[in-house]
């Protein structure tokens, strides 16, 4: 995990640019800790996709932190900053499995996020674990969709469910669920339509699928994944918040990190709705998705790739 660290490091350079560089330029060159300091770093904290809610919440948390520990130098508030990011971002929040029986991940998004990417690269990860896995090809609107979640299959060894394209995506998850039971299936990673056409239609298809689900594995879908693309900041907050109410999102993976100056994006989401970033990706190779580790998120913002580790 070393290795990914530094890559993690490497991968948040433009977003450190765009936002710890420009908080530590708030703190720097002060010799007091004065409301002109709060307002600036509030600013910096909006204009680098934090999100207004989540930038007020932190610079207010940031103010009783300097009176509880009477603190003084403003050099020293960086510090304090990235404890109060780790804090807001949480424990590490690994994803929820069947006890038995196997377990059924829903991934949803918007078309263009890197969403089936992201399935055959978790399906890769979690076939690395140890577990058996299938993907349903369950975007059945779009033929680039199936085709390309056959590509990862075959690039991993793992079986994708599909039906033509225009198909039930309920019937192609109903499908799935069916081939888990009777092969001894660990994990089915379900893939669903990107379409944002009108809400109310998203979330009957969604619906649709995942009481098709429920009905064969009580209790499932066990996971529902939204992906986002960190590269849209603040869009990225707005669909969080859209199919949070027309999913029941448990997690989020957010992708293209490394390619981005919006990172503080995460910041905003996990602020504004609570949903827990689950998996993050930093690169384009099939082992650049992994588990989001908060700790290691703020530590890797707040320091330079070159520095020892």
């Amino acid at each position: 995990m070393a290795g990914f660290f530094a890559q993690l490091k490497a991968g948040l350079t433009k977003t450190r640019h765009n936002f710890v560089d420009k908080v530590e330029e708030v703190f720097t060159g002060r010799k007091k800790i004065d409301e002109e300091l709060y307002e600036e770093l509030e600013e910096v904290l909006i204009r680098s996709d934090v999100g207004v809610t989540t930038s007020l919440a932190l610079v207010d948390r940031l103010r009783k932190e300097v009176k509880t520990r009477k603190i003084s130098v403003p050099s020293e508030l960086a510090q304090v900053l990235q404890e109060l990011i780790a804090e807001l971002l949480g424990e590490e929040e690994p994803l929820i499995f069947a006890k038995q029986g196997p377990s059924i991940i829903l991934v949803v998004g918007v078309n263009g996020v890197g969403k089936t990417t992201t399935i055959g690269k978790l399906a890769n990860q979690l076939k690395k674990d140890g577990k058996r896995v299938i993907m349903a090809a369950g975007d059945t609107f779009r033929a680039a969709a199936i085709d390309q979640l056959e590509v990862w299959g075959e690039r991993s060894g793992i079986e994708v469910i599909k039906h033509r394209e225009g198909a039930d995506p309920a019937a192609v998850a109903y499908d799935a669920v069916q081939a888990a039971k009777s092969r001894s299936i660990d994990v089915v990673i379900v893939d669903t339509a990107g379409r944002l056409h009108n809400k109310v239609n998203l979330m009957e298809e969604l619906r649709k699928v995942t009481k098709v689900i429920g009905r064969e594995i009580p209790g499932a879908p066990h996971e529902v994944l939204l992906v986002l693309d960190a590269t849209t900041g603040q869009n990225a907050l707005q669909q969080a918040k859209l199919f949070q109410e027309v999913a029941g999102v448990t997690g989020i993976v957010l992708t293209k990190l490394d390619g981005t100056a919006k990172g503080g994006v995460v910041l905003g989401i996990r602020g504004e709705t609570q949903i827990p970033v689950k998996w993050i990706g930093i690169g384009e190779g099939i082992e650049d998705l992994r588990p989001f580790v908060p700790k290691d998120f703020a530590a890797a913002l707040f320091n330079r790739p070159d520095e020892e580790e």
